[in-house]
């Protein structure tokens, strides 16, 4: 039940990176707005009724939210929460409850109204239906704590039936997001296809050039180093770039291959759709492994950094194309987040089980913020700090190895400390 809950409420967690770059001129607002409309609705265009101390009160909940990047790194998992707390009292339950102490006057009624569309911008539907289910609900029952319920006409069910019926246009229309996201898959693959295409080319020609180098470079040299040494008139080399050129050769021939096991990355991980797009068959894990080890483009002193334990083997049903490129994808983000950390290393361990079998994936380097961890599945998810997989251009590769396992019926899942270790553990229903 508790996985269920935490996925109807993943959207919500998602849309808070949306709202992020937005949340500190609306904290700055609600700080300066509700004082402000005390004033205003007291003394500049008198009101029946006002209260100040749900305005300090609302505007006190935005303070923190102002300075939410100087929080400590344990309090800004909660951030999404809080931030939804605030929203929840200043705008559903505050203009309700206002609404209803002012006798349903016109004046509340349009600024109920504009919270209601101010809701339906930043919510999601799920979010949006709760708040206003529940803000609702808290303002009619402190309304009837502080008044005599008899004073509740037909007047604010009227009200009420209006705001249930924007709300549920709101909700529906939030239902766009997800032809956004099927318009973003579609520029994806046709960015993929085409970045494949235009770099393809040069990277064949620079292969080709490779093996000429190859072939004819060892030959110009000691041409070079014979002359020298008989004293005929030839531009001199420098003895560190004759050694760099020395190299040269492996290096192109070693990035070119780089490059294109890149792309083909980049292709598989755009084209795959989260459906059955592989023939499945009984695959083994500990083939997919030393396969993935054997074809990943290393660069230099980085295969020795890999270490693998995979004596517990198991068999599992699916794609062994897409389960190395899932390997792929984990051993790029590993090495990308190694950099240059002295001892930082890659272990891959499995384990079997009665009901389930594991693969667990674990690198120690740089880890990943606490705050950026519950959204690196996430299709497309970025930010400035993340530690998705930005390199392939909008953060899919971890969405990608997340579809592929669900594909297979299996799950992935991540701990991370920052500063310390990120793991994943792959799990794979019994064949």
């Amino acid at each position: 039940m508790r996985p269920r809950i935490a996925h109807a409420f993943e959207p919500a967690l998602r849309n808070l990176q949306y709202v992020k770059r937005r949340m500190r001129p609306l904290a700055a607002i609600a700080i300066v707005g509700f004082p402000l409309y005390y004033y205003v609705w007291r003394d500049l265009f008198p009101q029946p009724y006002e209260n100040l101390t749900l305005r300090l009160i609302g505007a006190a909940l935005f303070v923190p939210i102002l300075f939410f990047d100087r929080w400590p790194a344990f309090a800004k998992k909660w951030l999404p929460w809080y931030w939804y707390l605030s929203s929840l009292y200043a705008l559903p339950f505050f203009f309700t409850f206002m609404l209803m102490k002012n006798n349903g006057s016109e004046v509340w009624v349009e600024s109920a109204l504009i919270a209601v569309f101010v809701m339906v911008l930043l919510l999601d539907w799920l979010m949006l239906v709760l708040q206003f289910v529940t803000g609702i609900g808290l303002a009619v029952l402190v309304y009837f704590l502080s008044a005599d319920p008899a004073t509740l006409g037909a007047n604010y069910l009227t009200h009420l039936a209006i705001f249930s019926f924007a709300i549920a246009i709101g909700a529906i229309a939030n239902y766009d997001q997800e032809r956004i996201r099927v318009e973003q898959e579609r520029a994806m693959l046709a960015t993929a296809g085409s970045v494949a295409h235009e770099l393809r080319t040069p990277l064949v020609a620079i292969r080709v050039g490779a093996a000429g180098l190859t072939r004819y470079l060892p030959l110009l040299l000691e041409s070079y180093d014979l002359a020298q040494r008989n004293r005929l008139p030839v531009p001199k080399i420098r003895i560190a770039h004759l050694h760099s050129m020395q190299g040269v050769v492996s290096r192109i021939e070693q990035e070119a291959l780089h490059s294109n096991a890149i792309i083909d990355m980049l292709l598989a991980t755009a084209r795959f759709s989260g459906g059955n797009a592989q023939h499945n068959t009984p695959c083994s894990i500990a083939h997919c492994v030393e396969s993935a080890l054997d074809r990943y483009p290393f660069r230099e002193g980085e295969r020795r950094r890999v270490s693998c334990a995979l004596a517990a083997d198991f068999m599992f049903v699916g794609s062994e194309m897409l389960m190395v490129h899932v390997l792929f994808n984990l051993l790029k983000n590993a090495f990308r987040h190694m950099g240059s950390i002295e001892h930082a290393a890659i272990t891959i361990h499995t384990e079997t089980g009665t009901r389930a079998n594991r693969l667990i994936f674990r690198d120690t380097g740089t880890g990943i913020s606490p705050e950026v961890l519950p959204h690196i599945f996430t299709r497309f998810y970025t930010s400035s700090t993340t530690t998705d997989d930005v390199s392939l251009g909008a953060g899919i590769g971890l969405a990608f190895c997340h579809d592929v396992m669900h594909a297979m019926g299996g799950t992935i899942t991540c701990s991370s400390a920052k500063g310390q270790y990120t793991e994943f553990v792959l799990t794979f229903p019994p064949p």
